[in-house]
């Protein structure tokens, strides 16, 4: 599934979700593997991006950002995706409602060239936490 179009380093494109099954008890989850370009949208131009076989994925459980009023609504029936709705894409899927996004290293020689293959870029691994304490000092 496809999410878009979406902003990366000021290129347009998509981020790729692909519903992964665990090794196991056979549970699939939605994973956000990352972002491509939009020139390589359908899946016969970017067949290096396309996962076959056993995968190792590493990367965080997160909640995914929420549709604001400018989003319009998702069209499952004709793959149309502008914002993540978990629950919604688990039900077209058949998988858990389970979000994980992908990481990789933070590496630009990498990341130009997975963009040239059309494996999808995924985010740094980190993790921000909210810290209203600061802002809380300098109001007062």
């Amino acid at each position: 599934m496809l999410i878009g179009p979406r902003i990366h380093d000021g290129n347009d494109g998509y981020l790729v979700v692909t519903p992964l099954e665990r090794e196991g008890r056979g549970s699939t989850v939605l994973v956000n593997r990352g972002w491509i370009p939009k020139k390589l949208k359908r899946q016969a131009d970017r067949r290096e991006g396309l996962p076959r076989g056993e995968v190792t994925v590493e990367g965080l459980l997160r909640e995914p950002w929420k549709k604001n009023m400018f989003t319009p609504d998702n069209k499952p029936e004709l793959g149309e995706f502008y914002f993540p709705d978990v629950q919604q894409m688990a039900r077209v899927t058949g998988s858990q409602p389970v979000w994980i996004e992908e990481t990789m290293e933070p590496d630009l020689l990498k990341a130009y060239d997975r963009e040239a293959k059309g494996i999808p870029i995924g985010r740094a691994a980190e993790v921000n936490l909210r810290n209203n304490h600061t802002q809380y000092i300098f109001t007062w």
